[in-house]
């Protein structure tokens, strides 16, 4: 388990729009630039082996503007493909906020960070007493229904709260902004209740298109 002494006071960072990484979560990810190939190879040389992904902000800003809040991932498992591409796994291990980016030669781009309004995220699972499952799943299962989604229903049933809000939020199709506020959600309860805000208004919209037409 990582500490805040742990942590590295400067990271670099992965701008990626629409992916979500939420402390101790999986994502996995390709890798193909040749800028972020140089970047897991400079990672891979640290004990920490850490990257933070981090979406860019809306707009057209050469360098894109980030988002403030970004969340670090340790490389815990990776294979190169025969056409010189990687396959990583990040296992995310806390949020950061950024301070000032490190100007520099490097391809890819460096960001002191900090790490101390997250030291929770570093902790065990968390936990959300007042989560009501039946309801919130009868709702995942109208929304899917609706998309034309399929899921593992068993497997979801039996995900303890943590893994289950946190996949949902990594895997339901959202805009970028959308996964920003629930990667910035203080709670595992805020998060749960954002989440379901937005699928309760995709329902409605989809309701209110279909009356339109």
């Amino acid at each position: 388990m990582f500490h805040v002494a742990d942590l590295p006071d400067n990271l670099p960072v992965f701008p990626l729009a629409g992916a979500l990484l939420l402390p101790r979560a999986r994502l996995p990810l390709h890798v193909f630039e040749p800028r972020y190939l140089a970047m897991l190879e400079d990672v891979l040389k640290t004990p920490q082996r850490l990257i933070g992904l981090i979406q860019p902000a809306a707009g057209d800003d050469d360098p894109p503007r980030l988002h403030d809040v970004g969340c670090a991932g340790r490389i815990t498992a990776f294979s190169e493909g025969n056409d010189g591409r990687y396959m990583i796994t990040l296992t995310g291990i806390s949020r950061f906020r950024l301070r000032d980016e490190i100007q520099g030669f490097s391809p890819y781009r460096k960001w002191h960070v900090s790490w101390q309004e997250f030291e929770k995220d570093m902790g065990p699972s968390e936990h959300d007493p007042g989560f009501d499952r039946p309801a919130f799943m009868d709702l995942l299962g109208r929304y899917f229904e609706t998309q034309d989604l399929q899921t593992d229903w068993e497997s979801l049933q039996k995900a303890d709260d943590e893994m289950l809000i946190n996949s949902l939020s990594m895997l339901v199709p959202l805009d970028p902004e959308d996964r920003q506020a629930l990667l910035e959600a203080q709670t595992l309860a805020h998060r749960r209740d954002t989440l379901a805000t937005l699928l309760d208004f995709a329902l409605r919209s989809g309701r209110g298109e279909d009356i339109m037409q």
